[in-house]
């Protein structure tokens, strides 16, 4: 189940700051006729400098011109220069400064008699207590300002002044009130044809229905106000106005499209340096953030907005951003630090009068008690929650309030009572478009239906909740994906586990497959997309001609290979790589191509040989009201089942990092007592399917730290035998499988050696090792030492079936020390950087893997290649290596979870290539190359590490 914490976005409002008219006295003589042409030319500078957005340089060019005119006792022109200093420290977030000088304008406007400036005062005195969230004070200004507008019949400051009335009543939770006075400001400022006025109160409005749930209308209003800010040079204003249209995004749970009009909001608001924009914009980033579960960068924008809001004394931005951090640690299991920053906010919320962040605090205050096990004091605080949000119409606030209540409930074990809340908040969070909280919602039904023993509701509310999560996860770029589906997992674990329970092994794979899979972008199934998005779907069909293009080289480099040739069709399959990716980043509509679909399960199952069986171990732990157990598919060509094994997570997760230890140390050899627990973890429950198959090889899809152990070293201390002696082993890294092509290469394999002969580089026995494999194929090449260079590898690739590089590779993410020198551990001495292959010439990088040309490879063997050595990685290095290699075309790759001796290295291989020239699959000759080191007792520290991940044919 997952509750509803409430974040509150202070959202840009825009007041209408006015201006007294600018008039020097006439002159009185010839030297002060020099002076007052000084005063002119000073105001004429300072206006020009407003005009350009130089705000502190108009604040000294507005000293002068004050100096001046109390020089001369020019009374008019000190009450305008006063009252221009005012707003421009206003504007630069400088509000006690700005009171200052607007405080000593007042009595002079008034000594002056002139009405019309004293209300323009009166209105900007009232902006400032607005930005320093003094409400009561705002209004007292605000309303003296009305009445004089209104008796010297200003209809622009009238229009002006109706507008900050209203930002008020918005800033007190008051919508209803707020477009009343909104709408008075927009039918004058219209009559008046003031356009910019017209941008400030559309703006407004537009901010007032995105805060009471109505997200079309708050675009409506937003997409006016847009183009009329532009227009008039209102960089302030346009800066809101995209802050707001992020916020109505970020509301109806449209994260990417949230976080483009915030960064364009924030490099504006940071050039002109509106300091309080800029913390309302960080503050909200950080929002976004934290809902596609990225707490680590939501909290570095919040502590960025936090000092900020200080800086400029405004109130209510400070208890916002204290609220969204104290969110940030609840959400990530931090309940004591969640409560300390709540219960900062919640008196200044009160102080301040906003009723609706005070809502959402007192909403988050009893998730943090229902969270830690008090529910009579969850209770309490959602019960004041509630009318409030019901009282100032925040539609989106109520529906999470009342999902809570019926957490409560549900966690004191009454699910029926819990169904009443949700149901109640389904019909509002469908009513104002929050795909996040109806997939919440219906997520939280779908347990309260397993509770009162009714599977099929549960089932389908829960598929429901998966379906708009992976909608919602659509609209989100690469980078961002996977881990906003990770922060999301629950849903899809709680469905799989019931669908077994119910004997849907079918159903259960699918979802589980499609909603937890890392998307891999295999850029073929860009061939003739077809996309939603124009813009896409042009860069799509641009990327098309050139793999057509790219295409037709690469067949007649088959048909007569040529160094030049070779060289061109790498420099296309360069562009066309470098494109893909691009695009691929660029668009989530080019992203979703590369995910986990119904297709893709249907095509594995269609792909898997005769005789194979492919075992995928699934996690289905840390679910709240969920039981811990992990679930073993087993599937075939023609058959699926999965059995369900209770599981201690933190027991299993310490086994895995014991075993990888205990593999890489020679002197430990408890390792087939550990390898014997998880024999009976992994394989035991399913040892009987695997029989009935007639297996002759495994596959293995594993994900986290399952990755890191090899499957072969599992001890069946029944019958004294690892797994790799009953069955060869090979690892899938996706639940897609791309067909080997029909090829017309030359059997044969290119192989590159030690090519850095100097410590710590070098390897001796490596040069041997290719010389002994290339011996075994005719038509082989080999290159060593110095001539193993990244350019021969490039150029030759194309030509053969099976590449192999005994060289050095580093898959850590800190880099790699190849003799574990302790000097070495510092970044600047590194022998080698993360993720890095050595060439004679250069390391060259994996991530630009898809830029080698391996379309016609088979195998590519890396024999000497570190991969994470550390025992608490989770996997991700290995998986990566194999993804990236994949996605330049490889079937299959050789890698080694761990550094093993150049000797032992060495032959292994000789005995792995000798099999596969006997005419053994790749899985087979791995496995027979394996034994034979076995028989003659060598630990698995020697043979266990080389792993074969993709094709085992």
């Amino acid at each position: 189940m997952k509750r509803f914490i409430s974040s509150v976005l202070i959202l840009g409002v825009c007041l209408t700051p006015l201006t007294v008219p600018l008039m020097v006295q006439p002159s009185w003589g010839q030297s002060q006729n020099l002076q007052v042409e000084e005063l002119q030319r000073l105001i004429q500078q300072a206006k020009q400098q407003e005009e350009q957005g130089q705000l502190r340089q108009a604040i000294e060019t507005w000293q002068q011109v004050l100096a001046l005119a109390r020089q001369f006792k020019i009374k008019k022109i000190e009450a305008v220069a006063l009252n221009r200093i005012g707003l421009s420290y206003a504007e630069i977030s400088q509000p006690q400064e700005a009171l200052k000088y607007y405080n000593q304008a007042l009595p002079i406007t008034q000594s002056l008699g002139n009405r019309a400036e004293e209300a323009i005062t009166l209105n900007n005195i009232g902006g400032v207590y607005f930005r320093i969230s003094k409400p009561e004070e705002a209004l007292k200004y605000l309303n003296q300002a009305l009445i004089i507008m209104r008796s010297v019949g200003n209809r622009y400051g009238e229009a002006g002044n109706l507008n900050n009335i209203g930002a008020v009543y918005d800033m007190i939770s008051q919508p209803y009130e707020a477009l009343k006075y909104y709408s008075q400001a927009l039918s004058i400022m219209r009559s008046v044809r003031d356009r910019a006025g017209v941008a400030t109160t559309l703006n407004n409005i537009g901010r007032v229905y995105e805060s009471i749930s109505q997200a079309q209308q708050a675009l409506e209003y937003l997409y006016q106000a847009l183009p009329i800010m532009r227009e008039v040079g209102d960089r302030a204003g346009e800066a809101t106005t995209l802050n707001n249209i992020g916020a109505v995004y970020d509301r109806i749970s449209k994260p990417q499209e949230a976080l483009k009009y915030y960064n364009q909001a924030l490099t504006i608001m940071r050039a002109i340096g509106y300091r309080s924009g800029e913390a309302a914009t960080l503050s909200n980033i950080g929002g976004v953030y934290d809902s596609i579960s990225q707490p680590q960068q939501a909290l570095e924008y919040l502590n960025q907005a936090l000092p900020i809001r200080q800086e400029v004394d405004d109130r209510l931005g400070e208890a916002a951003t204290l609220n969204n951090i104290g969110l940030v640690y609840n959400r990530n299991s931090q309940p004591q630090e969640a409560l300390k920053y709540y219960n900062r906010a919640l008196p200044i919320m009160r102080e301040v009068r906003d009723r609706t962040g005070e809502a959402t605090t007192l909403n988050n205050l009893g998730t943090v008690y229902e969270n830690i096990s008090q529910p009579q004091q969850a209770l309490k605080y959602h019960n004041q929650a509630l009318p409030i949000r019901r009282e100032v119409g925040d539609l989106a606030g109520e529906s999470a309030t009342l999902n809570n209540i019926g957490l409560v409930y549900h966690s004191i074990s009454q699910p029926q009572e819990a169904l009443k809340y949700y149901d109640q908040a389904l019909v509002i969070t469908r009513k104002v478009g929050d795909r996040a909280g109806i997939a919440t919602t219906l997520n939280n039904i779908g347990f309260a239906y397993r509770d009162i023993k009714q599977p099929t509701q549960a089932i389908d509310n829960w598929e429901k909740s998966v379906q708009i999560t992976l909608e919602m996860r659509s609209g989100l770029q690469r980078e961002n994906r996977q881990k906003f589906l990770e922060g999301e997992s629950g849903r899809a674990i709680a469905l799989t586990s019931l669908l077994i329970d119910e004997n849907q092994a079918d159903r259960a794979f699918q979802w589980v497959n499609i909603a937890t899979t890392a998307d891999l972008a295999d850029y073929t199934r860009l061939i003739n997309a077809k996309v939603a998005n124009p813009q896409a779907q042009t860069s799509i069909d641009e990327w098309n001609q050139k793999n057509q293009q790219l295409q037709y080289l690469r067949r007649q480099l088959q048909d007569k290979f040529s160094e030049n040739l070779s060289r061109q069709m790498r420099e296309l399959e360069t562009e066309v790589n470098r494109k893909a990716e691009e695009i691929s980043r660029q668009f989530p509509e080019v992203a979703e191509l590369f995910e986990s679909t119904p297709k893709d399960i249907a095509q594995l199952k269609a792909s898997i040989p005769p005789d194979t069986v492919v075992i995928q171990p699934v996690l289905l732990t840390n679910v709240k009201n969920l039981p811990n157990t992990i679930a073993l598919f087993v599937l075939t060509k023609d058959s699926l089942s999965v059995k369900k094994i209770p599981i201690n997570p933190a027991e299993l997760d310490k086994l895995l990092t014991q075993y990888r230890e205990q593999l890489q140390n020679t002197g430990d050899t408890n390792f087939t007592v550990t390898g014997g627990k998880l024999y009976e973890i992994l394989i035991r429950p399913i040892e009987d399917q695997i029989k009935a198959t007639s297996a002759k090889q495994l596959s293995i899809i594993a994900t986290g730290k399952l990755r890191y152990i090899p499957f072969e070293t599992l001890y069946d201390e029944k019958t004294d035998e690892f797994l790799i002696q009953k069955y060869p082993v090979n690892y899938l890294t996706r639940i897609s499988t791309r067909p080997i092509p029909d090829s017309t290469l030359q059997s044969g394999i290119l192989a590159l050696g030690n090519p850095v002969t100097r410590n710590p580089y070098n390897l001796p026995n490596s040069p041997e090792e290719v010389q002994n494999i290339t011996k075994l194929f005719p038509s082989s090449l080999s290159y060593i030492g110095n001539t193993a260079t990244l350019d021969q590898f490039k150029t030759q690739a194309p030509r053969f079936p099976f590449l192999h590089l005994a060289t050095h590779g580093c898959f850590q993410p800190e880099g790699c020390c190849l003799l574990n020198s302790p000097n070495c551990r510092k970044p600047d001495r590194l022998d080698l950087q993360p993720n890095t292959i050595l060439f004679a010439d250069r390391e060259f990088n994996i991530a630009d893997a898809a830029l080698l040309g391996l379309q016609n490879t088979r195998l590519l063997t890396l024999s000497a290649c570190q991969t994470a050595l550390q025992a608490n990685s989770n996997g991700e290095e290995i998986s990566g290596i194999a993804y990236v290699f994949e996605r330049a075309g490889a079937k299959a790759v050789m890698a080694s979870l761990w550094n093993v001796d150049d000797k032992t290295t060495k032959e292994l291989m000789v005995a792995f290539y000798q099999n596969i020239n006997k005419g053994m699959s790749k899985g087979e000759a791995l496995r027979q190359a394996k034994l034979s080191l076995i028989k003659r007792n060598f630990l698995p520290f020697y043979w266990s590490p080389f792993i074969l991940i993709g094709d085992a044919r």
